[in-house]
């Protein structure tokens, strides 16, 4: 474990660059490159998650709270309605990634973690990020012009996450505008997938960690769950305001950017 520093700056780094298009791994990376920092354990792992977990619940609690009321409408009328198809765009858009988690998870854990990946593909996710949020500038659909094509592209797309440097909230937002979402539909349906995959992630990492015998800073846990959570919430919040002035390719610039670092790192 850690001591109380590295954690909360990991902690920050993690609740920071989780819901950003810019790749929480190429961040965390860094400190074990530059500083020397150990890996910060399974532990602080499910933490860290486990925050940014209650920070994406927060921020859409009323979205959240629609879905539900609207799927148990769905439910005693026997058909489906604006918030019950989105839940069910949802479990679809979250199977590829569950999917390629379990057959590939082995060669992410054994092959794919280096820095010459993890610079690769913040470089090649980064560039079409660019692309994309060019490309759909000048148009966007909202959540309700999505169609059972889109989300399943937009799930595939999310597959690829399971490679360090792609950044699933990148792939997801940048195959979203690709499919006519505008920049704030395509970040909140990114969002919205957050949840499911990040909970059964927490969850299988629990259960790994249930296993072993471990002993656990509970305080320098809560402090990093803590943590990241209020740098999630926060960052949300100025992400969504940012694209909507800007758009995404002041991140796909930066990507770009970290990515040359990283091989230079490596080289």
């Amino acid at each position: 474990m850690t001591d109380w520093l590295q954690a909360v700056l990991l902690a920050l780094v993690q609740g920071l660059t989780e819901f950003l298009p810019v790749s929480s791994a190429a961040h965390l990376i860094l400190p074990s490159q530059l500083l020397g920092w150990p890996d910060q354990g399974l532990a602080f792992d499910v933490a860290v998650h486990v925050g940014s977990l209650l920070a994406v619940v927060a921020w859409l609690r009323r979205d959240l709270a629609q879905l539900l009321v609207d799927c148990r409408q769905s439910i005693s009328q026997r058909r489906l309605n604006p918030g019950s198809r989105m839940v069910l765009y949802l479990a679809v858009a979250t199977l590829p990634v569950g999917l390629a988690g379990l057959l590939a998870a082995d060669l992410v854990a054994g092959q794919l973690r280096s820095i010459w990946v993890i610079a690769s593909t913040t470089l090649v996710f980064g560039l079409l990020l660019g692309f994309a949020d060019l490309r759909g500038r000048r148009r966007g659909i909202d959540s309700a012009g999505l169609t059972w094509r889109s989300v399943l592209w937009i799930g595939l797309a999310q597959a690829l996450a399971i490679v360090p440097g792609t950044s699933r909230s990148g792939v997801t937002m940048t195959m979203a505008l690709l499919c006519g979402l505008g920049r704030r539909e395509a970040a909140r349906f990114s969002f919205l997938l957050a949840i499911p995959v990040i909970a059964a992630a927490g969850l299988q990492q629990a259960l790994e960690l249930g296993r072993g015998e471990v002993v656990m800073e509970w305080g320098q846990l809560l402090l990093a769950t803590l943590t990241s959570a209020l740098a999630a919430y926060a960052c949300i919040g100025a992400f969504l305001a940012l694209i909507e002035r800007v758009g995404f390719l002041p991140f796909a610039v930066y990507r770009v950017l970290l990515a040359l670092l990283l091989f230079g790192i490596a080289w």
